[in-house]
Formats: structure tokens, C-alpha cells, sequence
């Protein structure tokens, strides 16, 4: 859904639950962030979040994967880890069972790759396959990391590259390569858990994982949030195979456009950057890496953890801008 759309419908649900009414929320609807945080006692918290899409592959198997690690990543955004998981699911009669054994398999072993379970779940008959879950998680108050936080003279840190997007939908066209699909695969497929204990590792004040809103849409929520102004070097941004040839073949989902046109005000980009580069920045990714507001004293830390990372901007005072 368009995020200008989805502020609207919430914006009644605020209202409804005031943040004023409830203290032991300590994440809900009044910032937008990546899963809720409710505070049990002075030790506990619970990390709840929920994700699921129709198909992005062909392989009933990594499918199911893919929408496994994306789900779970909103509880890696926020710092926690994971306890349990709920299979969400929407499957057409007409299609044979075991394909979705395939996917619930592809779920399951991701879940057990985070050290998690799965309990349960909840099924519908719908025309097109729907896959994802309900995660909950767990995390200690204090180490909470929301979007907001980031401060003038931290480095922003990308965890997995960019490019998803524009190879599922070459993929839908039929104009992937074999091994342009295996590598954007292979990167959903990745769990943003480590990441997750480098950011912690490295005191990390903000961070958020790079999904439907596109690096650009994610950032500028962090930057918003922080009151503070993120600036990118386009020479840094990391991309997968192949994802530059399939934007220049226009192979852009329609979430491209609805991301522009509501973050771009507050986006602005140096004299000569191509408008492909522009437009890839707008959209969408699936089961992207994190983008991570890191002191400079944590840097070395964070990349000793995770090496394959890149530094590709940096926080500098502001009122919610992103500068490319």
C-alpha cells in the first residue's frame, strides 16, 4: 500500500491508542518503527511484528524462506531476537498442496536458522499464495534501537546491497539471468541477526531494515526522526548483480512511484545524478539489509563483525533531510 495512504488509515488508530494511556509501550503507533516494544518488567520487553506478500520467486521453498527472514527482520531492526513465529497463510484450492508444503518447509528451517520456533498459524482460501508471519521476540529495555536517535557525526552503514526489487520484477518479465535471481535470492534469504549484534556490539543509536519504502523512504523516516539530516555518496552504495541493467530496462515495481512521490519533497540529489540511480533508490526491496546510525568509535567494531557492510553516508545536523 502507498505510504501516504497507510498515514491516513493509522492516523485514526492513534487517537483511538494514546501513547499517554499506555506506558509500558515503549514503540507503537505514535513514531513509525519497525515492530512494537512492550516493556514486561525492568529486564523484558516483547518485540511483536507481523509480515507477509504473494510470491517474489519462482521456488515454492525459498519463497517461503525469503518471507521468513523478512518477517523476522523487524525484530532484528529494533535490536531483539527472536522467540516464536505464527505461519501466516493464503493458498487457491486449485493449487497443489504440496507446493505449499515447499513453502511452509522454506519458513520453517529459516526460523529454526534463528534459533527460534514456530507454533502455529492461520490459513484462508484466496486466488493468489500469500506467505509471512507473526514474530514475536524478546529484547532488554535499554538496548531498544529506533529509528530516531541518530546524531551529527555518526556513519551510516548498509548491511546487504541494493537491487531486489528491480530483479524480482525482471524476474516476473522473464528477463533475469539464472544467476542475477540466485544472487538476489541468496540475499533475502540472509538473516539480518548478525547485523543486528554488530549494531549492538558497536553502540548503534538508530537503525531500521531496508523493505518496502526503498533505502531513500527508510532513511528519510530515520532522519525525520531524529531531527538530524542523512547525506549518501552514490560511489558507496553497493548493489547485486544485475540490478543495474534490469533498471535501465525499466523493470521498476509500481511501489517505485508511490515511494517518490511521497518522500521525494524531502529528498534532494546532486546536479548529475542519473535519474535510474534516483528512481533504484526509491524502490522497493524485500528482505533488505539494515541501515545503521554507527558512532565513530563503534565503526571498526561493526565491520570487524560484518566486514561484507559498507559505509555509505553520514548523519549531519537538520530537520529530516536526505542529501544523495
Amino acid at each position: 500500500m502507498a505510504p501516504a495512504e497507510l498515514e491516513q488509515l493509522v492516523e485514526p488508530l492513534r487517537a483511538t491508542f494514546r501513547a499517554a494511556d499506555f506506558p509500558d509501550l515503549l514503540v507503537g503507533l505514535t513514531a513509525a518503527d519497525d515492530a512494537a516494544v512492550y516493556q514486561l518488567n525492568a529486564q523484558q520487553a516483547v518485540v511483536s511484528t507481523v509480515d507477509f506478500f504473494p510470491p517474489v520467486v519462482d521456488d515454492p521453498y525459498d519463497f517461503g524462506a525469503i518471507a521468513a527472514a523478512n518477517a523476522m527482520s523487524d525484530i532484528y531492526a529494533m535490536g531483539g531476537e527472536v522467540l516464536f513465529a505464527v505461519n501466516l497463510v493464503a493458498f487457491p484450492d486449485t493449487l497443489d498442496k504440496a507446493i505449499l508444503a515447499e513453502i511452509l518447509r522454506g519458513g520453517a528451517e529459516k526460523v529454526a536458522e534463528a534459533g527460534a520456533v514456530v507454533v502455529g498459524g492461520h490459513s484462508v482460501n484466496d486466488k493468489e499464495p500469500k506467505y509471512g508471519l507473526a514474530v514475536t521476540g524478546l529484547i532488554a529495555p535499554e538496548r531498544v534501537r529506533r529509528k530516531g536517535g541518530a546524531q551529527p557525526g555518526d556513519a551510516l552503514i548498509l548491511t546487504k546491497p541494493l537491487g531486489v526489487g528491480v530483479i524480482t520484477t525482471a524476474l516476473k518479465r522473464e528477463l533475469a539471468a539464472a544467476e542475477h535471481v540466485a544472487a538476489a535470492v541468496a540475499s533475502m534469504k540472509r538473516l539480518n541477526r548478525a547485523a543486528a549484534r554488530a549494531a549492538d556490539a558497536a553502540g548503534a543509536r538508530a537503525m531500521t531494515d531496508i523493505t518496502g519504502f526503498g533505502l531513500l523512504g527508510h532513511a528519510q523516516e530515520m532522519a525525520r526522526q531524529g531531527a538530524t539530516d542523512f547525506r549518501f555518496d552514490l560511489a558507496r552504495l553497493p548493489w547485486l548483480p544485475g540490478a543495474l541493467e534490469y533498471g535501465r530496462a525499466g523493470a521498476f515495481p509500481g511501489g517505485m512511484g508511490n515511494n517518490a512521490r511521497f518522500f521525494g519533497p524531502s529528498v534532494t540529489f546532486a546536479a548529475g545524478i542519473d535519474f535510474l540511480y534516483q528512481d533504484l533508490l526509491f524502490t522497493p526491496e524485500t528482505s533488505g539489509g539494515l541501515l545503521v546510525a554507527v558512532p565513530p568509535a563503534g565503526v571498526g567494531t561493526f565491520l570487524g563483525l560484518l566486514p561484507d557492510a559498507a559505509i555509505v553516508g553520514n548523519v549531519v545536523p537538520g530537520t529530516g533531510r536526505i542529501w544523495d
